[in-house]
């Protein structure tokens, strides 16, 4: 009863009662010889009441309780303690072989070596009691070296009468002083209010998550700037703190210690750590990972989803090399893995695998990664899975239902059936579930449903006010882009037959397909004149360029098809360059070439040791605005076009992602780090001369990606096009569990 196991250790409890004694009967409790402890594990000097005890002493405990393992029963039993310890003191323990002849004969020696009576005649330690377990060839010493001339045990005859005498006052004292177990606290349920000022924020992503002694709940909260940000509170405290330094913040989760807080920041994609101490963040990575979570796993590593339609990644959480750690497998239909949660004894990490588009929950499974072997296997079908140190895997169904079945941690598998425990958990755009177990037994959720057609289109204003496009219009939208004169919309529409492009007649005109399952088509680009469309298509091993009239006559024809993958292209305003980026994370390119005569390809910004993206050319044709992760994150970069050796400026000073010229090409607008909407004024006479910076607005409630503009420009410059998340009005219901676990046992078993 007081040896506790823990993640597969044991853990010795209860000294406090006897040192407790000891201490209030000062000198007066040694000198009365009173004896402490459980009686069918004391040694028989310490039933007698001996004043002097060492190690040996607790060998003789430890091989009672070895013996007791063995055999079901400790070495003496009794109806009362009074003749248990009377058996103790005088009686010989039986060889655990009476009970179990299956023991091997060197562990029941080693048993019978540590409950000698005299303690000489014990092991001197419990190291040596272990190599004596370990050792095969080990035997029990002659009965000759421990009996006197009649063969009967010294020890029992020197102490026998004098211990008999003091049993009965022993055993009562002992009977009074055993802990007896305590009665199970009580589950308690209820809601989670907080103030308005902090407020959990209708954000992207997991928005919660506690320490493992659920001292700490750290969620997403508003801040001054507008952007969100992370929030502490305390058990302990009525009212949260906010983080420093963690403006943008989404996603958060806690190191295994419970010190740390690892988060994202959108545009462009950052990974970073907070101390809950204080102390500026550290960044991790800022590239080379996705948007959707991340856990930090007892192996020191942080694993994270990947980019669009790539595995989970893996950095260590003291920063360095973003490396894959699993594999999509595209024979089993999988199209992404994101939402990791590791165990906790770092053999594996559970997450979530799609079938199909990622607003399609239907079709998602919960696996599980083998940190050892590096494959996964479908464990059930569910949207997002936590884990609960009863061995239990606890996740929640496309319906918003919470489940749980019984999970070996060492197998990586279920050993039983699922159970369903409640309803009602809110999952937001892509699975985003609120859900947080702490290893102390807190459960903490939101409720709110399902959200459906999370998305919408949407115009925005230079103050950050926005209207529906067309409303009641929602979907899966990618990529927006306007024709050159405002009246068309163009963009990637994600449905049951995958992601093609569409084009609307603004605001509330018709929409028609433009392109049909042939592979994923997306990131569409105008040209000029308005009649065409360029876009990036999966229809080969790769991403090619394509291109098609705008009223969809015709078919699509092929454009650049290249062993690399072609990720992002516009046409020069004069139709005489194509420029476009090449490669993924690590070897990111922007290369160019000529429509017509020598059409080879020309590296504009191809350094094989940065990353380079998102190139956008100014309306007049002269500048070339990009992204580089060369001052060690995401900044804005313009120079001269086509010769790009003759100038360079930096634009951004604060994080940059995104950028798209206004029409008038005096101004750039780019998200920061913050996920703040800003505009930079620029000058391009005979050269190029970077203006003021101004914030907009805050653009936490749209949707972003790292690597290509998620919204346009009107061409009066005075409004955005914007994709909104839908569902971000709604903060849900946050509710707590507390003494949770018991109760889990109780429903699921295990």
């Amino acid at each position: 009863e007081n040896v506790l196991m823990h993640d597969g250790q044991p853990l010795i409890a209860d000294f406090g009662i006897a040192l407790a004694v000891s201490h209030a009967g000062g000198t007066r409790l040694t000198e009365t010889g009173l004896s402490i402890g459980t009686p069918h594990y004391m040694s028989p000097e310490q039933a007698m009441g001996d004043r002097e005890l060492d190690a040996r002493s607790d060998v003789y405990s430890l091989g009672a309780m070895l013996y007791e393992m063995l055999a079901g029963d400790p070495p003496y039993m009794g109806n009362t303690a009074q003749a248990i310890v009377a058996k103790v003191i005088t009686e010989k323990a039986p060889p655990v072989t009476v009970h179990r002849d299956t023991v091997p004969a060197h562990v029941a020696a080693a048993v019978s070596q540590a409950l000698n009576k005299l303690p000489a005649d014990r092991f001197g330690s419990a190291a040596q009691f272990a190599e004596a377990l370990a050792n095969t060839s080990f035997t029990v010493p002659t009965a000759a070296a421990a009996a006197g001339p009649e063969g009967v045990l010294k020890p029992a005859s020197r102490y026998l009468w004098p211990a008999v005498a003091g049993v009965f006052v022993v055993a009562a004292l002992v009977g009074w002083l055993r802990p007896r177990p305590e009665d199970p606290m009580p589950v308690l349920r209820y809601s989670m209010a907080l103030a308005e000022e902090e407020r959990l924020l209708p954000r992207f992503g997991p928005r919660i998550a506690l320490s493992p002694d659920g001292a700490h709940l750290v969620y997403v909260g508003p801040s001054e700037s507008g952007a969100a940000q992370l929030w502490v509170r305390e058990r302990d405290q009525l009212n949260a703190r906010p983080l420093p330094g963690t403006d943008g913040a989404i996603a958060p989760f806690f190191s295994p210690d419970g010190r740390n807080v690892g988060f994202f920041t959108p545009g462009p994609t950052t990974l970073r750590v907070a101390s809950l101490g204080g102390g500026p963040p550290v960044t991790v990575a800022d590239s080379g990972v996705g948007l959707i979570g991340a856990t930090w796993a007892p192996d020191g590593y942080i694993y994270a989803d990947g980019p669009a339609g790539q595995g989970m990644m893996r950095v260590p959480a003291t920063g360095g090399v973003v490396e894959p750690a699993s594999v999509v497998d595209s024979a089993r239909n999988e199209t992404s893995h994101h939402w990791p949660t590791s165990l906790p004894g770092g053999k594996g990490v559970l997450f979530s695998v799609s079938h199909d588009a990622l607003t399609n929950l239907d079709q998602v499974d919960i696996a599980v990664l083998d940190l050892e072997t590096r494959t996964h296997q479908i464990l059930v079908r569910g949207v997002a899975a936590r884990y609960a140190p009863t061995g239990h895997l606890v996740y929640v169904t496309s319906d918003g239902s919470l489940m749980a079945a019984p999970f070996d941690e060492d197998r990586l598998e279920l050993t039983g059936a699922a159970v369903a425990l409640t309803d009602g958990i809110a999952l937001r755009l892509w699975g985003s579930t609120d859900l947080a177990i702490s290893e102390s037994g807190t459960l903490m959720y939101v409720t709110g449903g399902v959200a459906e057609d999370p998305n919408e289109m949407v115009w925005v204003d230079r103050d950050g006010r926005h209207t529906a496009m067309d409303p009641g219009w929602v979907g899966e939208f990618y990529t927006p882009a306007l024709s050159p004169d405002g009246s068309r919309l163009a963009m990637a529409i994600i449905g049951d037959a995958g992601r093609d492009l569409w084009v609307k007649q603004l605001d509330t005109g018709p929409l028609s397909r433009l392109t049909f399952p042939e592979g994923a088509d997306h990131r569409p680009w105008w040209t000029r004149d308005g009649r065409s469309l360029l876009f990036v298509t999966e229809r080969g091993d790769t991403r090619d360029l394509y291109r098609r009239r705008a009223d969809g006559v015709g078919r699509a024809e092929p454009l650049l098809v290249l062993p690399e993958a072609v990720n992002q292209a516009q046409l020069s305003p004069d139709g005489e360059w194509l420029i476009y980026r090449t490669g993924r994370v690590n070897s990111l390119d922007i290369h160019a070439r000529r429509t017509s005569g020598d059409t080879a390809a020309i590296p504009l910004i191809a350094d094989p040791n940065i990353d380079e993206h998102s190139p956008a050319l100014s309306p007049d044709g002269r500048w070339l605005a990009y992204l580089t992760d060369e001052s060690g994150r995401w900044e804005l970069y313009v120079r001269p076009f086509p010769n790009v050796d003759d100038g360079r400026w930096q634009v951004s000073t604060s994080g940059a992602s995104e950028p798209v010229w206004a029409h008038s090409g005096r101004e750039l607008f780019y998200k920061n780090a913050a996920d703040e909407m800003m505009v930079s004024e620029v000058r391009t006479g005979p050269t190029f001369v970077v203006g003021q910076h101004s914030v907009l607005f805050s653009a936490s409630d749209y949707y972003s990606y790292s690597f290509h503009p998620q919204y346009d420009v009107a061409p009066d410059g005075e409004r955005f096009v914007m994709i909104r998340f839908r569902a971000v009005g709604d903060a849900g219901n946050l509710v707590v569990v507390e003494n949770w676990l018991a109760e889990l046992v109780e429903r699921v078993g295990n």
